[in-house]
Parts: structure tokens; C-alpha cells; sequence
């Protein structure tokens, strides 16, 4: 987990995103180590000859740019570094001379690194400001320090040091010697970084980067030399490399052949085959006997507002460069909602709420239903922890389901099939926290958010048709469909990861599944003439991505005005999505009355479904609000809190 944190300026800060540390624990091999180095730190980064060579073809229209190119250079330069290793000088005459743990780097002289160094200064000093004067010269200042006192070239460094006696027993290696250590060198405090601060999102990122830059050379740069061991007094200090913690020593012995490599895995790919014949959709009405009907919706919104701004305000390194306006264009997304509090914390307020504006008692509940893909809890699971919690003594079912963003058409699925075991109102709550699960994978903080919606599904009084008209899931699909999006993915430091090609085609290909299916469907009740997509009224798609929805709709014939989006003020909140935005429907005024609603969910695991229901708006209970301190709030009456569920059910 890799939380956001609220700084003394009341913004957001992604600290992934510019701390650059891996978790070694997920990592098995020097080459897969060497791939995630390589699209982190070396992708986007250019070398000081291209550096060079852009300043000389004048390809710097203002400092912005060189500003940029300078920090990835110098993240690149540190790759191995500062991800695998604290730096401590030492003085040379107490340096451990044995021991596997301690390292030296083996350096090269940077040539040519005068020339380069003064093209830079030279063309900061002569660029244009991009935005804010003051503010570029400080980061340069900070930059410059460490790029102007680089004293090595970057592209012979080795991922694994020689520890001190391979460095002694290798002829002419040379490495850092700071002739006068200042122990109390002075580096900027990680609440300082927190709360750097520039108004234009861009400069507050690099303010950050060039932060982090300073702090990886704890001395005095500018008397730093390259020395051989024959060439080092007994009082000057060296800069060993130390394991930053027991997954990287474990990593390196796994890399030196110190330690036996992790198992492979099976190979267990199978070719693909076809059903054996169509599944079809579920007709509510005709299949069960116990109608569904859907008396209460509540939703719980993250608190805090995470805008495109903030997104570029803690752009990582491995980024490249993208402005808020450009993420809204590619994603439709203007802001996502975020939560301090924990995944528990948005399902426990909207199953409170949902069940109060039912009216039910919660000893009428005979099942508890989440749909989620981000909760952490196993043990117990969060809808059995969500019955305990509630005072359930007990349920027939509570149990969690994985089906990421078809998290709503498989949970309805499987509380109308429990309304037909229980005969009793189910508790089905869907909810996502993604914020903390996020790291600095550009693509998944661009479009994911937190919230969570909960619904109370009770059986329709006898003689009434009940709410649901039509069900469908599927899973699976091509391989590289089923795992386009991964999480947690080791290739990606454990973050989640969309793979935007593979996402794009399991999304048509269901999205045309199921327009085929709701024209080949009659309409409701066998109702003469016209299929089951003539009688909908509005489409609440997932709201995955509306850039790439409005593509897709296109194709399947679907008009814009048919579709319904609140993507650009919530996210993508996964298996949350698709009620909140049913929620958002009707208080923007989509939805006035009772209406029949197509809403088609589809994402990780290649899994997909819809569900064909009628609305009625006055089953959406008043909306709560989180106060990160843990209190519930609403816009009318006195709010549940944790500490008296009783005030919750009106006892």
C-alpha cells in the first residue's frame, strides 16, 4: 500500500512517485530488475550528450524542458543507487574491508563533463522562463549542484557494487573520496519535500525531484574527487553502499548466485476454446420465483478532490510530460475522489445508510454481498467483517466478490439468487479503494478514484414484477485480455496496471456482445414488438474511460445522448462505478422517474456482465460524507458514526 498524504498546504503528495524505491521483495532476478530500471529510469531520460546536443540545435524553447531533462538525467544517473542502497560516508581507515554487505562503486571519469556542464549553465542562463522566474532559478540552483559536480559517467554502472575487498582486488578502480566529511551535511527533511510548494503544478513537481536529487550526495560536492585505493588517506572519507533493507541483501544474493533462485512457474496455458454453445442472458421474471426489488441506493465519496492539477503536481520521473488539460482529453476525467480512510471505513457508511433508508431492521438481512477488487482484508473477509460489524449474528451468505469493474451486474446477479435460498432482503455494497494501491503507474492514478455504493435488493411483494429485467455475466477471454489489468503486478513494484490496448478490446468485443444480445432479447414481459434495447431509457455505462466509452458506443451504434457519465467529477471507481453513477443520475436530473436502465460493466480478468433494471429515484438515500477524522456526515439529518450503530438504525 502506498498511501497519499495531505500536506501542510492542503494538497495532495504521492510520495511513490518521487522517492524512487522499489520493494526487492517481489523482484526475482537481475533481469527482470534490469527491465523495470530500464522503463523507469532510462526510457524517458537523456544522457548528457543528448543534453548537449538538444542545447546545441536549440531544441530548449524555455527552461521548463531543460529543468525536466536535467532531473531524469540525474534519476538515471542514480538508478541503481538510490533504489537499492543507503550511502554513508565513511572514513577509509574504518571501513570494513570483509564484509559481503558493504560495497563501493567502481567509477569512470565523466569525459567531456566540463563542456556539458557549461552548456548547461550557459542555456539556463540565456532560456526564457517557462512560467515563474524565481521559482526555475531555485530548482536550477538545486540541480545544478549535483549536475554541475557530476564527476562519473553514468552508462558503465554496474546494478551490483563490488563490496570493498573485490574494489581493493580490482587495479585501477576508482570511486568517490570526499577529502573533508561534514557529518552534519545539511539534506532536506522528508516534511520539507512533503510540503514543497510552487503555484504552477509542473514547477511543484520538479521542486520535489530536485529535493530528492540533493539529498543523494550527503557532502560536499564540489570537493568530491575519483580516487584509486593507492591514492586514499587514511582520514578520508569514501561513500560506501549499504542494503537499504533484507529484501535488497536477499535480492543481491539471489542476483551474485549467493542464493538459489526462486522456483520458475508452471506452465499452464492452455489452448483457447469457444463455449460449447451461447450463454444467454437471464430473464429475471421468467427464471425465479422471488422477484428483486431494489428499496435503497447509498453512496460514500472519497473526501478529498484529487484534480488533473494535482495528478501533475506529483508527476513522476518515469512520466512524460502531460498537462491537466491533456488528461482530461484523453481520459474525460477532470478530478477523481480520494479517502484518507480505510476500504472497511466506505463500506461499513454506505451499508448504514442504505439499510436506514430502507426502513429495514437488520435482523430482516439474510445475506451480505461486497463487491470489490482493492480490499487488503482476507481474513476475515470485508463482507463477513461488514456482518460483525453491523451486528449480524448471523447471515446465510456474506462473502466477497472479485469482478473488479463488473462488480455490479455479478453482485445483483448473486443477490437475486440468494433472495431465492433466503426469501429476505440481501446487502450487496460495492466499493473501491484504489488511491493507495496506485503508485507511480501514470495510467492507473490518471483514471482511478474511491468511493462505494450499497444497495439493500428485498424481495417484491407478491404480484409485483420487481425491478430487474434482465442479467448477464462472463469472464475470461484471450489471455493477454484476462490479464490487461494486474494488481498487485511485481513488473510494476506491486502497483496496479492497465494495459490501455488490451483493456480496449476485451471492452469492444463484450460492448458488441451485448448490444447483440439486448436486440436479439424481446422487451419486457414479452411485451409485443421491439427488443430489450428499444425499451431502455438511459445507458450507465462503467465509467472506465469516456474518451474511449464514446469510441466504442460509437461503433455499437449508441449515440452519445444515450449514455450517461459522471466520470469527469468521480473516476473510475471500479465495481463502485456503475451505482454511483446511477446515484448521480438522478440528482443531475438524467433520471426524473421511474426508468429503465442498460448498465454494462466490463474490466480485470476479462470480465464483463449488465444488468437491465428500473429506477426509481426515491430509493436514493440522502448522500454521507467522510470526515478523515472517521466521523460520517450527511446533508440532512444526524449521521451514523462507528461509535453508535444503534443511532444508525433509529433504536
Amino acid at each position: 500500500m502506498k498511501p497519499f498524504v495531505v500536506n501542510n498546504h492542503d494538497r495532495l503528495v504521492f510520495p511513490a512517485n518521487f522517492l524512487a524505491e522499489l520493494d526487492f521483495s517481489v523482484i526475482d532476478d537481475l533481469d527482470q530488475f534490469t527491465a523495470i530500471v530500464g522503463r523507469d529510469f532510462e526510457a524517458k531520460a537523456p544522457t548528457g550528450t543528448e543534453i548537449l546536443e538538444r542545447i546545441t540545435s536549440g531544441a530548449y524553447e524555455s527552461r521548463f524542458g531543460l529543468l525536466r531533462d536535467m532531473s531524469q538525467n540525474l534519476f538515471w544517473v542514480n538508478r541503481f543507487s538510490m533504489t537499492m542502497f543507503e550511502k554513508r560516508p565513511t572514513r577509509w581507515r574504518d571501513l570494513p574491508r570483509h564484509r559481503p554487505d558493504v560495497f563501493l562503486p567502481v567509477l569512470t571519469p565523466w569525459e567531456d563533463g566540463d563542456k556539458k556542464v557549461r552548456a548547461v549553465r550557459e542555456a539556463f542562463d540565456v532560456l526564457p522562463p517557462t512560467w515563474d522566474d524565481a521559482t526555475e532559478r531555485k530548482i536550477f540552483d538545486l540541480l545544478f549542484d549535483v549536475f554541475g559536480h557530476r564527476r562519473h559517467h553514468a552508462t558503465e554502472l554496474p546494478a551490483v557494487k563490488p563490496t570493498v575487498e573485490q574494489f581493493l582486488a580490482t587495479p585501477g578502480a576508482m570511486t568517490f573520496v570526499v577529502p573533508r566529511h561534514d557529518p552534519d551535511y545539511p539534506v532536506f527533511s522528508f516534511n520539507r519535500i512533503l510540503n514543497a510548494h510552487a503555484e504552477v503544478p509542473e514547477l511543484e513537481a520538479l521542486t520535489r525531484w530536485a529535493m530528492v536529487l540533493h539529498n543523494q550526495y550527503p557532502w560536499d560536492r564540489a570537493a568530491t574527487e575519483l580516487r584509486t585505493a593507492e591514492e586514499i588517506g587514511d582520514d578520508d572519507h569514501v561513500v560506501a553502499f549499504h542494503p537499504r533493507n533484507r529484501d535488497v541483501e536477499a535480492f543481491l544474493d539471489r542476483a551474485t548466485g549467493a542464493r538459489p533462485p526462486r522456483r520458475g512457474r508452471l506452465a499452464t496455458r492452455s489452448e483457447p476454446v469457444a463455449p460449447e454453445s451461447p450463454l444467454p442472458p437471464v430473464r429475471v421474471r421468467e427464471a425465479f420465483a422471488v422477484q428483486p426489488k431494489l428499496e435503497a441506493l447509498a453512496v460514500v465519496r472519497g473526501e478529498h478532490v484529487c484534480s488533473n492539477s494535482d495528478v501533475v503536481r506529483n508527476t513522476a520521473f518515469s512520466w512524460s510530460p502531460m498537462s491537466a488539460e491533456e488528461i482530461s482529453a484523453k481520459t474525460g476525467i477532470d478530478q477523481r475522489r480520494y479517502t484518507e480512510l480505510d476500504i472497511e471505513d466506505l463500506a461499513w457508511s454506505a451499508a448504514v445508510r442504505a439499510l436506514e433508508h430502507s426502513g429495514r431492521r437488520r435482523e430482516e438481512i439474510g445475506a451480505v454481498l461486497v463487491a470489490t477488487c482493492t480490499s487488503g482484508r482476507l481474513i476475515p473477509s470485508l463482507s463477513t467483517w461488514l456482518s460483525g460489524e453491523l451486528g449480524l449474528f448471523q447471515t446465510h451468505c456474506s462473502a466477497d466478490i472479485i469482478a473488479a469493474c463488473a462488480g455490479l451486474p455479478y453482485g445483483l446477479a448473486e443477490a437475486v439468487r440468494q433472495l431465492q435460498e433466503v426469501r429476505r432482503p440481501v446487502l450487496l455494497v460495492c466499493v473501491e479503494k484504489f488511491s493507495d494501491k496506485i503508485g507511480n503507474v501514470r495510467t492507473s492514478r490518471m483514471i482511478f478514484g474511491d468511493g462505494a455504493a450499497a444497495m439493500v435488493v428485498a424481495p417484491a411483494p407478491d404480484g409485483e414484477p420487481g425491478d430487474v429485467d434482465l442479467l448477464q455475466t462472463y469472464a475470461s477471454g484471450p489471455a493477454s485480455e484476462v490479464n490487461s489489468i494486474i494488481w498487485p503486478n511485481p513488473e510494476f513494484d506491486n502497483d496496479i496496471t492497465v494495459y490501455g490496448p488490451e483493456v480496449k478490446a476485451l471492452v469492444s468485443r463484450y460492448l458488441a456482445q451485448m448490444i447483440s444480445e439486448l436486440t436479439e432479447q424481446p422487451g419486457p414481459d414479452g411485451a409485443a414488438g421491439g427488443s430489450m434495447l428499444d425499451a431502455i431509457d438511459l445507458i450507465v455505462p462503467h465509467q472506465a474511460n469516456k474518451t474511449m466509452i464514446l469510441q466504442l458506443a460509437a461503433k455499437a451504434g449508441l449515440s452519445a445522448e444515450q449514455l450517461y457519465f459522471n466520470i469527469e467529477s468521480m473516476g473510475n471507481v471500479s465495481a463502485a462505478s456503475i451505482p454511483i453513477a446511477m446515484f448521480d443520475a438522478v440528482a443531475d436530473g438524467a433520471v426524473t422517474g421511474r426508468t429503465r436502465i442498460f448498465a454494462p460493466g466490463f474490466g480485470a480478468g476479462a470480465v464483463g456482465g449488465y444488468a437491465v433494471l428500473e429506477v426509481d429515484p426515491a430509493v436514493m438515500a440522502p448522500e454521507v460524507f467522510l470526515d478523515p477524522a472517521g466521523a460520517a456526515g450527511q446533508a440532512s439529518a444526524t449521521a451514523p458514526t462507528s461509535d453508535d450503530v444503534r443511532i444508525a438504525f433509529g433504536e
